[in-house]
C-alpha cells in the first residue's frame, strides 16, 4: 500500500452487536437505527537507509563470487534493509512523530494489538493518542512476568479472536515457542513412519475449533533480557488480510557523490505499519522458553 503523508490515516469499523431485529407489518414509526461509524486511525512512517561502499579496486577484481562488487554489495545491503524492517515492525514500539534529532517511528505490532490478548502478570495494553482505539499508538505495551506457553494459552487467544468476528490463520513464534507448540498433544498421537525411518515430532499446522494455523518460526521477533538471558515473548495469532507495511517511499537506490577511490550507493525506503483492524488479530505475551 502506498500512503501520502509522514503521517498516514486509515478507518476501522465495527458492526454493532446483534439484537433481536423484530418489525411490527405496516409499521410506519420505525426509528433512526445508530449509524455504524469509523474509528479513525493513524501511524507515522519511518525511514530506514543502507550506504554501500565499493573502492574502484574492488569493483575491477575478480574476487570470490564478485561479492566485493557495487551490485553484489547493493543486493546484501537490500537483503539486510528487509530484515531490519522486519525485525522493527514486530517490536513493541509506540509511534513518534520525530524533530530535527530524533528519527520518525512507526509502532511496532505488539502495541497494536489490546482485545485478543493474554498477557503475564503486571502486563498491560499499549494506549492510544485519541478516545477509545482512535488516533496513532502513544504507548507500548507493558511487559508483565514471564511464563510458559500452554496449549490452553494459545486456545484462548484463538477463541478470543473468532469471538471479535476474526478468521486467523498463522501462529507466528520464535524458536523456542515453536519448539514448544510442537509437544501439544491437542487430540492428536504421534507416529512414527516406520518405512523411511522419520518421528513426526513438530507441529506446523494447528487445527483449532476455529480453523486452522499455520505455526511459522520468525528469526525477528523481538527479543526480551531477563538476568542477561534472552526470550522471545511474543507468540502472535494473525490474519494477515489486516495487517500491512504502507510506503511513503517504496525501496530505491541512489548514487552519492564519489569519494576519492569510491563508489557510493544510498539504499533506503520510508513506511509504517498499518494494523487494519487488531480485532482481527491476537498476542500470547510475556513467554519464556520453558
Amino acid at each position: 500500500k502506498n500512503v501520502d503523508n509522514t503521517f498516514f490515516e486509515w478507518a476501522e469499523v465495527d458492526l454493532a452487536a446483534t439484537g433481536a431485529n423484530r418489525q411490527i407489518e405496516g409499521d410506519v414509526g420505525l426509528s433512526n437505527t445508530a449509524p455504524t461509524n469509523a474509528v479513525r486511525k493513524g501511524g507515522y512512517t519511518q525511514i530506514s537507509a543502507k550506504v554501500v561502499e565499493v573502492s574502484s579496486t574492488n569493483q575491477a577484481v575478480n574476487g570470490v563470487a564478485n561479492a566485493q562488487t557495487v551490485a553484489k554489495q547493493v543486493a546484501y545491503k537490500l537483503s539486510e534493509l528487509k530484515r531490519d524492517m522486519e525485525a522493527m515492525l514486530l517490536s513493541n514500539v509506540a509511534a513518534a512523530v520525530g524533530s530535527s534529532g530524533t528519527a520518525r517511528q512507526t509502532a511496532g505490532l505488539p502495541a497494536y494489538l489490546t482485545s485478543n490478548v493474554s498477557r503475564g502478570t503486571g502486563g498491560a495494553n499499549g494506549t492510544t493518542s485519541g478516545t477509545g482505539e482512535s488516533g496513532h499508538v502513544n504507548a507500548a505495551a507493558t511487559d508483565g512476568t514471564l511464563r510458559p506457553i500452554t496449549e490452553t494459552l494459545l486456545k484462548s487467544v484463538i477463541a478470543d479472536c473468532w469471538s471479535s468476528g476474526a478468521t486467523p490463520s498463522i501462529v507466528m513464534c520464535g524458536s523456542a515457542q515453536k519448539q514448544k507448540i510442537s509437544t501439544f498433544t491437542g487430540n492428536a498421537t504421534r507416529f512414527k513412519e516406520a518405512e523411511d525411518s522419520k518421528l513426526n515430532a513438530a507441529i506446523d499446522v494447528y487445527i483449532s475449533d476455529f480453523g486452522e494455523l499455520q505455526i511459522v518460526p520468525n528469526r525477528h521477533m523481538r527479543v526480551r533480557t531477563v538476568s542477561s538471558v534472552d526470550y522471545t515473548p511474543d507468540v502472535f495469532v494473525l490474519d494477515p488480510n489486516f495487517a500491512e507495511v504502507a510506503y511513503l517511499q517504496t525501496a530505491k537506490q541512489e548514487p552519492l557523490a564519489k569519494t576519492g577511490l569510491s563508489e557510493r550507493r544510498l539504499i533506503s525506503c520510508e513506511y509504517g505499519l498499518q494494523v487494519t483492524s487488531q480485532k482481527a488479530h491476537g498476542v500470547v505475551a510475556d513467554i519464556n522458553a520453558s
